[in-house]
């Protein structure tokens, strides 16, 4: 396949030697910047939302098929540069939020990525700039994302860890200001890192549990399915089309007996037990971050 793959669908070794390709990164549709509310189920929760689920993924699926080439050469592409990618979110977010949300926003999309490049450099890798996709986040290309699954948590939550200290950076700025622009640029951020901390691949959360444990990529998928069928949305349906390939392609691979697979995923208890530390630590500051710089909406009648 192609030297270099996304972030997102990052290279735990396959069957084969080369690294597998997989789909691009990063950030779910972020909520509203100024609060959300859980819109209410209509008729049956699940059977309409269901059938549309299924017809969306299966037209999804059907246009990665057929675009796949071009989304693996967006790096090659010399127009498409980080600055110029930036640029073009910046002006689709800003028919949503305006221009001064839409660059905040994109801003800490870009320190999030900048938390992997930095890691993977760490780790010897070398890895292209960010590249922006509006309304489906950014991402990094890399050849792989390290030589075992340690490597690959490492990589994984380098970009929660910059990317949430980044918006709690934020907090402080809302409290001097009182202005509640921050207040809700800092939630919309910290939703951003929690929401890619799912514990499903490609997601961040999904990286780390590749040295935690890989069951959980299961449980991940099935949190993902929850989320489509009571909140559709086609990132989300996206998403899931890439979990489903990924987590069976790993599974598969894991379960085979492969020798060279055991050895990716051997990781001294020592270590599993810190990388849990670091995901649930994070996962527990940014509930509270939200919690502290929510803020109510109030719709007109």
């Amino acid at each position: 396949m192609e030297p270099e793959t996304s972030r997102w669908g990052g290279p735990a070794p396959g069957a084969t030697s080369d690294p597998p390709p997989a789909p691009q990164d990063s950030a779910a549709p972020p909520p509203s910047p100024f609060g959300r509310s859980a819109p209410k189920p209509q008729g049956s929760p699940f059977g309409e939302k269901a059938k549309r689920g299924g017809g969306v993924l299966a037209a999804l699926g059907a246009l990665f098929a057929k675009f796949k080439g071009l989304l693996l050469l967006l790096p090659k592409l010399k127009l498409l540069t980080t600055s110029g990618s930036m640029l073009v979110s910046i002006a689709a977010y800003s028919f949503i939020w305006g221009w001064k949300f839409a660059v905040g926003f994109v801003a800490l999309l870009f320190i999030h990525e900048m938390g992997h490049v930095i890691q993977l450099r760490r780790e010897g890798i070398k890895a292209s700039a960010p590249m922006f996709i509006p309304f489906m986040g950014a991402f990094v290309a890399a050849k792989s994302l390290g030589n075992n699954a340690l490597a690959e948590a490492r990589v994984g939550l380098a970009g929660p860890v910059l990317g949430s200290a980044a918006a709690a950076a934020l907090i402080p700025v809302w409290h001097a200001t009182g202005n509640e622009f921050w207040q809700a640029l800092a939630f919309t951020g910290l939703f951003l890192n929690l929401f890619n901390l799912a514990p499903v691949v490609p997601l961040d959360g999904g990286r780390a549990m590749a040295a935690m444990t890989p069951w959980m990529w299961f449980l991940g998928f099935g949190l993902m399915v929850f989320l489509a069928l009571r909140f559709p949305n086609p990132i989300i349906f996206l998403i899931l089309l890439f979990a489903l390939m990924e987590t069976w392609r790993r599974w598969k691979a894991l379960r085979s007996g492969d020798p060279t697979q055991q050895a990716y995923y051997k990781v001294r208890p020592r270590n599993r037990l810190i990388v849990a530390g670091v995901y649930l630590g994070l996962v527990g500051l940014l509930v509270y971050g939200m919690y502290a710089t929510h803020l109510v909406r109030h719709l007109p009648a």
